[in-house]
């Protein structure tokens, strides 16, 4: 007998969640309480449309349904688990929700649709699941393998579910893996391994609250005593399964295998028992399919005619050539006990030919047995290969991953560089173009610029015109006051300067006191006019913050434009600082203009 496994996945958390995920552990450990929460989980999370939680409480349900309901009641609750699995993208939940629904095939028993269903799992399963999960996977595959008879492939997939489980903490799958190796075990001929699996099974299944549980391993105990010819031992165990009742509180509705009990008994000498039990095995096994139970039947009915006296009956029954799908271990059983009523009967050739029948299953039961192991090594060996090409491919993607990260580390480190640089690029070039003092562009800005300026008026025939302006007094605000009142001076009269210029205008510091103002397209007249302006400004800033502007309230300023002053930028310059000169020598506090020779008085 067999039983699957709960597996660990991540998930997002949710009070409802936790729930079902909790529900999910105790599937094994404790069937009742599992059912309860999940109950509880489930209720919880359609109030809220937990899709994650109801998935978990679905699948824990439907598992419950395979041992203690109909396959078809599981793969309907196991089929809505899946859809919820698939609407929140939980791949580990779908897999287990697939490998439930092989379970309930099999157990309907389709074994071949059902391997084909789950093996294509394998690989992804090996990605995915990890421990109890990975487990739960193979264990599956190894069922279908063992109900196709094919015992090696069982026997290997079923040893690696047992590695698997132990790489982690299990509550209570390692039983269940315990449980289903010692079948396999059985199946081989090999009852005293199978024994020692089934001790320590039940030795853990002491702590856990799971009748169903406890009722397969007592069974395959029963099955491993009765066969190693100590069936009086056996009994304890048969008498324990038939006090445990048959609902979800205990063996659940499944067949009790009262065929295998009543081996038991029979062997045991406990022919009142024995009688029940065949009796109540002809009653749960009416119509069924599954060929062990058939063939182990007739042999319980053998048995019993033989402990009847009943010898010819009992060899007529055993006649019944063997049924395809039965498996060695129940053929071996058949031929054993037809022989042992053949040479009753005094049929000394038959009991022979039924002896050797049964040595050539024996043997053939070894060999397998044998091969199982080799297969059990291979198997191990494969999925280790595969195991580390998914951990080199996922050594790889983190080494990229890492790459990729420190990449664009050193791209933002190197974006971060060239934006300093950038800034230091642009703070330079303001240092190298700009007056520190007043903002204003430098001497060095202006002679750069200036030629261009020039050539553009020239080539488009507008005027350009060039104004130099000079503190009045200013050397006697220096001598009196200080540098400090003078570059307080400086710096207030740049910034009105610069906040009142045309965004084409350009604006320099010319040199100590002395300031340019280039005016683009605009005639000597116009560049006057703004020229008196800022002079009236300037003079009522000044006068309104006496304190922090003391001394030079006035300015003097020359003006030539290159429409008036053809020549080249020399003459230009230098006509606009004989007018300045000018202002000056006639009182200062004025504004002049070059025109053609003649002087404009401001």
């Amino acid at each position: 007998m067999r039983h699957m496994s709960p597996v660990k996945v991540r998930a997002a958390s949710s009070a409802a969640l936790q729930l079902a995920r909790r529900s999910w552990r105790l599937l094994y450990s404790d069937s009742q309480a599992c059912i309860a929460l999940a109950g509880q989980a489930f209720e919880r999370a359609s109030r809220r449309g937990d899709l994650a939680a109801m998935g978990w409480a679905r699948l824990t349900r439907g598992f419950h349904l395979i041992w203690y309901a109909t396959p078809h009641e599981a793969m309907d609750e196991l089929s809505e688990a899946q859809r919820c699995f698939e609407a929140v993208g939980d791949r580990a939940g779908q897999l287990l929700a697939e490998v439930g629904l092989a379970r309930c095939g099999w157990r309907d028993g389709q074994f071949r649709a059902s391997l084909e269903r789950v093996l294509p799992l394998r690989d992804e399963g090996l990605r995915i699941l990890q421990h109890d999960g990975l487990g739960m996977l193979l264990a599956t595959i190894a069922g279908c393998y063992s109900e196709l008879g094919e015992s090696q492939q069982a026997f290997a997939y079923m040893y690696q579910a047992l590695r698997e489980s132990a790489a982690g903490r299990s509550q209570g799958f390692d039983v269940v893996l315990y449980c289903n190796l010692a079948h396999e075990l059985i199946q081989l001929g090999d009852y005293h391994q199978a024994l020692s699996y089934l001790e320590e099974g039940l030795a853990r299944c002491a702590h856990l609250n799971n009748a169903r549980l406890f009722s397969v391993l007592s069974i395959n105990r029963v099955i491993c005593l009765t066969n190693l010819d100590r069936p009086a031992e056996a009994l304890p165990d048969v008498r324990r399964l038939l006090a445990l009742p048959a609902d979800k509180d205990g063996r659940g509705p499944m067949n009790a295998h009262f065929e295998t009990l009543a081996l038991a008994a029979l062997q045991a000498g406990d022919v009142a028992l024995g009688t029940d039990m065949v009796d109540r095995a002809c009653c749960m096994l009416e119509g069924t399919t599954v060929p062990d139970e058939r063939a182990t039947l007739r042999v319980a009915q053998a048995e019993l005619l033989m402990a009847r006296g009943r010898w010819a009956e009992a060899a007529a029954l055993l006649q019944a050539p063997p049924q395809p799908g039965e498996s060695l271990r129940v053929r071996c059983m058949h031929f054993h006990a037809l022989a042992a009523a053949q040479e009753r009967l005094g049929q000394p050739a038959q009991a022979l030919q039924a002896l050797r029948l049964w040595q050539k299953l024996h043997t053939e039961r070894a060999l397998q047995a044998s091969g199982a192991r080799y297969q059990a090594a291979a198997l191990q060996t494969e999925l280790l290969r595969m195991k580390q090409e998914l951990q080199s491919i996922d050594a790889r993607r983190r080494s990229t991953e890492r790459a990729r990260a420190e990449l664009e580390a050193a791209n933002q480190q190197l974006k971060g560089k060239i934006a300093e640089v950038e800034a230091l690029q642009q703070a330079l070039k303001q240092q190298a173009t700009r007056d520190f003092l007043t903002g204003l562009f430098n001497r060095r800005h202006l002679d750069d610029v200036l030629p261009a300026m020039l050539a553009m008026a020239q080539r488009d025939r507008q005027p350009l015109s060039v104004v130099i302006i000079d503190l009045d007094h200013f050397k006697t605000v220096n001598d009196q006051l200080g540098h400090a009142a003078g570059d307080r001076l400086l710096a207030a009269f740049g910034e009105l300067l610069g906040a009142h210029n045309r965004k084409s205008d350009v604006a320099c510091r010319y040199g100590g006191e002395e300031f340019c103002l280039l005016m683009p397209r605009t005639a000597a007249a116009a560049a006057r006019r703004k020229t008196l302006a800022l002079l009236k400004q300037w003079s009522a800033q000044c006068e309104g913050d006496a304190r922090k502007l003391p001394g030079a309230s006035s300015f003097s300023a020359g003006i030539a434009d290159s429409s008036l002053v053809p020549g080249p930028l020399p003459e230009l310059l230098k006509a606009a600082d004989d007018m300045l000169l000018q202002a000056k020598r006639r009182g200062r506090n004025r504004v002049l203009v070059h025109d053609n020779g003649t002087r404009a008085a401001a």
